[in-house]
């Protein structure tokens, strides 16, 4: 069982599957005031998006639809993805190698059952994969509670998307922001709150 993918016979479900993930990922980036060079963990169950438990029902089909509808958008802006690898493979990071030149990189190669379907697909897509044990993300998408905490930055802050699901997973996604330091007499840039600014 441990090698078995599935397939999926109605194309409908794929192609809506894609514009979810187009939605999602246009939302976040306004939401959370992304920008060219951010970055974006994205850690997916493509089981949980066909309303299976996580793990148990690895579609690559669907893992590549996620990440053509993520990347039209992100893409588009400069943005990058860094898929979140299931526990298999405690949950190491794939990015594009040009997004973290250095960083310290590990070699492992994504399979849809050790790695996930998403992320298979990602090293399958980027011009030149890495594979990462760490990073340090802008902001997140979390679809089918797969708890991609571990990878953001400091301070994580819940973002509330109208569009909350791919498929039948739910979708959390997380934006972060710099620490307030200095107590009760300390002043703030009010710009900061927000988020991490274009210098």
């Amino acid at each position: 069982m441990a090698g078995i993918t599935y397939e999926i016979d109605d194309k409908n479900i794929v192609e809506q599957i894609k514009s979810d993930a187009m939605n999602v990922a246009a939302e976040l980036v306004e939401t959370a005031r992304l920008k060219k060079g951010d970055i974006v963990v994205v850690g997916c169950s493509t089981s949980e998006t066909l309303g299976n438990q996580v793990g148990s029902h690895s579609v690559p089909e669907v893992g590549k639809a996620i990440f053509d509808g993520l990347q039209s958008i992100f893409g588009a802006k400069g943005i990058y993805i860094a898929a979140q690898c299931c526990e298999h493979l405690n949950r190491a990071i794939i990015i594009e190698h040009e997004a973290v030149p250095n960083a310290e990189i590990v070699n492992v190669v994504p399979q849809p059952k050790a790695g996930g379907s998403f992320a298979t697909a990602c090293y399958a897509s980027f011009k030149a994969p890495v594979a990462l044990e760490h990073i340090k993300a802008n902001a997140g998408i979390d679809i089918g509670g797969t708890l991609i905490g571990m990878h953001l930055r400091e301070v994580a802050v819940p973002v509330r998307l109208k569009h909350n699901h791919i498929g039948k997973a739910i979708i959390i996604a997380a934006r972060t922001r710099p620490k307030f330091i200095g107590g009760e007499r300390a002043q703030y840039n009010e710009a900061l709150k927000n988020g991490y600014p274009e210098f």
